[in-house]
């Protein structure tokens, strides 16, 4: 089989990837702190922001391509270490698209919706970006620099994901299944808007852009939802008392990264070339059965 190298694969995506690509690919993963273990893929620990480190342990791999979801993914953390995080964030992506360039393999660069200020939602891929937080900002910078040094890089931008997770990492959905188990409240935004779509629908979006879309892509989901109607789609699909779903503005809470209103995503394109968008209660109920039989 080819090889895949999958960057980030303690992390929630990285993690989900590995799943999905290990029956096609020869599939290695990369590390860098949490440790991780993997059935049916080689993990390697590299810290990317080492140019010569990441550039001997690429050549030894030899990969047919690269998908990098590593990530300093908090926005929130970039905007409290700017500098930390734009040597993963920027520094790394541009160096992981000189090695694909050089080596003329295909290379994945995730992105994500928060390159957008949300006042003109839906999003295509034409659209101006205007980030609101550094992340966004690390992120334009990113895609920018990556298709600067290869013009052939995918860049797919990526919605609020949720998921299977590992136990090195976890989706915003963990924290809220463990909240609703527990009977606690939950907080969450009315004017927040999204177009969520499960991790396994998300990484079959990143192998068929592999192979099929150089440019940008956006890889969200169908169906427009604030963060209190996916709540209250969950309860529903898990059987939690909605009662604890408490609906608040983004105007109740002081976080450091500023939020947009609404970053929900066209992807329209992605959809054109095979991208499959089940309903979001089918991808949760199928969520309820993994963490089931998973127990």
């Amino acid at each position: 089989m080819p090889k895949l190298l999958i960057t980030g694969a303690s992390g929630f995506l990285g993690w989900n990837l590995c799943q999905q690509a290990r029956s096609q690919w020869e599939t290695h993963g990369t590390y860098s702190q949490n440790s991780i273990e993997i059935s049916d893929v080689r993990l390697h620990q590299i810290d990317l922001t080492q140019i010569d480190a990441v550039t001997a342990r690429i050549d030894a791999i030899a990969p047919d391509a690269i998908i990098h979801t590593a990530a300093a993914a908090s926005p929130n953390f970039c905007q409290t270490y700017p500098e930390l995080s734009a040597r993963i964030n920027i520094g790394a992506s541009q160096l992981l698209a000189k090695i694909c360039a050089q080596a003329k393999i295909p290379f994945v660069f995730t992105s994500t919706d928060l390159v957008f200020d949300g006042k003109q939602a839906p999003y295509l891929e034409t659209d101006p970006v205007s980030p609101l937080n550094i992340y966004g900002e690390q992120k334009v910078a990113a895609e920018l620099k990556i298709l600067a040094t290869y013009p052939q890089a995918t860049i797919c931008r990526m919605p609020l994901m949720f998921g299977m997770a590992p136990p090195t990492a976890s989706s915003f959905l963990q924290p809220w299944l463990t909240a609703l188990a527990s009977q606690q409240t939950l907080q969450l935004f009315i004017d927040e808007f999204r177009t969520p779509v499960s991790a396994a629908t998300a990484t079959r979006g990143l192998l068929m852009a592999l192979r099929k879309s150089p440019g940008i892509l956006n890889l969200g989901g169908k169906e427009r939802l604030s963060r209190y109607e996916f709540g209250q789609l969950l309860a529903e699909v898990f059987g939690f008392d909605s009662s604890l779903l408490l609906p608040i503005s983004q105007r109740d809470l002081t976080m450091a990264a500023p939020r947009a209103a609404d970053v929900s995503l066209d992807s329209t394109k992605a959809i054109s070339l095979g991208y499959e968008l089940p309903p979001l209660r089918q991808e949760l109920e199928s969520l309820r059965l993994a963490i089931n039989s998973d127990r």
